[in-house]
């Protein structure tokens, strides 16, 4: 259904595309990034930035593609610090609703198991934001508590012992 690959220098023009073609669906549920985030020199200097931060394996920034090849999400495993890490995700508006989020989320599960060597992922989302919450459960998250982000009401999950698989929710 959908693969994950690493962020590459090469998922520039299909990333900044994708992004400012989802913005304003986005920005119904997570803070917008800001006007420069959008440029092409603005997106350029934080792509680097990314890559870089991947590269000294501080995080690790993945690409979700549909089954035709085409990019329609990212996800991302942020700060990776004694086998624990902050999972985030975006799934564009075309995509949403089949399933996508959950199947990349499950993926990118294993991959911090089988791969980076983490044992456990937290997860925040906004309080309107149900789709989230629903994936975030769906792949073994519990509901730890509440707190902000960006600003409004949100709560934080967190997922323990990535080498089994979640309960059925």
């Amino acid at each position: 259904m959908v693969t994950l690959e690493p962020l590459r220098p090469d998922h520039a023009d299909a990333l900044l595309a994708f992004e400012r073609e989802n913005r304003a669906y986005f920005a119904r549920t997570v803070p917008d990034r800001g006007d420069t985030f959008f440029t092409a020199a603005g997106f350029a200097a934080r792509l680097q930035a990314l890559l870089d931060e991947q590269h000294a394996r501080v995080c690790r920034f993945h690409v979700v593609l549909g089954e035709d090849g085409e990019l329609i999400g990212r996800i991302n495993l942020i700060d990776l610090v004694d086998g624990s890490a902050e999972l985030g995700y975006r799934i564009g508006e075309q995509a949403a609703g089949r399933g996508v989020a959950t199947a990349a989320v499950a993926q990118v599960c294993r991959l911090a198991a089988t791969d980076y060597g983490l044992t456990s992922l937290t997860a925040v989302t906004t309080l309107d934001n149900a789709a989230s919450m629903r994936v975030l459960a769906r792949n073994g998250f519990t509901r730890v508590e509440n707190t902000t982000v960006g600003g409004q009401p949100g709560v934080r999950y967190e997922r323990r012992h990535l080498g089994t698989a979640p309960d059925s929710p």
